[in-house]
């Protein structure tokens, strides 16, 4: 059809749920092995925080170490898998028309944009995950270094960072990502509300969030 985007398009398969996820709000589903979560960046360069634990057992729960080790990489796209701490599969990015994903800059929050930023009182990605966490009885404890899908966090040849950490996302207007749960599965999204670093383009958006079956 023309003048689509491609997040327009539906997923192959039978719709199970369609949200949209407003900046600074949060999304939480059990997601069964099979099922495919697909997150639409409707208007480009929206970063979104991702987190999961097996829906059984929750202490077992995303990896950041053991995914980067066996991907070999820092960032994340089509084909590589998301492991848990007991080296698991737990999702798996089965479609990617962005192509970047963070691993390493972790969810904003209060204390951290103080730290960076020097803005008071200004919540972020982690105060949205402790309560959609609170949801499920889980907490603070619960909380690890989570993926950043749409989110470039580059790596100078020294190692260094860039000042702001991230940089202005590389994703379209209509990108999307679709990740195939391995076992049934928690996942909780932040859609982050972030303006003091170019994460969001400094215009935080809304995203779509799909749980869809393969026909």
């Amino acid at each position: 059809m023309s003048g689509a985007r491609v997040g327009d398009a539906p997923p192959p398969g039978h719709v199970v749920r369609d949200d949209v996820v407003r900046p600074g709000e949060g999304w939480a589903e059990v997601v069964r092995r099979g099922q495919m979560v697909r997150v639409v960046d409707v208007a480009g360069k929206q970063g979104v925080d991702f987190l999961c634990y097996a829906a059984d057992q929750p202490e077992e729960r995303y990896h950041a170490a053991n995914t980067m080790k066996k991907a070999r990489t820092i960032f994340l796209t089509t084909g590589h898998v998301l492991y848990s701490d007991v080296a698991r599969p737990m999702f798996t990015i089965a479609a990617d028309t962005c192509g970047r994903h963070d691993t390493i800059g972790g969810c904003c929050s209060a204390p951290s944009n103080f730290l960076m930023y020097g803005v008071k009182d200004v919540p972020g990605c982690r105060e949205t995950f402790l309560e959609l966490l609170g949801r499920h009885g889980m907490g603070r404890r619960d909380i690890v270094a989570n993926l950043n899908l749409f989110s470039n966090v580059p790596v100078g040849p020294d190692g260094r960072l860039a000042e702001t950490v991230f940089m202005d996302g590389l994703s379209k207007a209509g990108d999307y990502v679709d990740l195939r749960a391995e076992m049934d599965a928690l996942a909780l999204i932040s859609n982050c509300p972030q303006v003091n670093n170019p994460c969001t383009g400094l215009d935080p958006t809304s995203v779509r969030v799909l749980i869809w079956e393969p026909a």
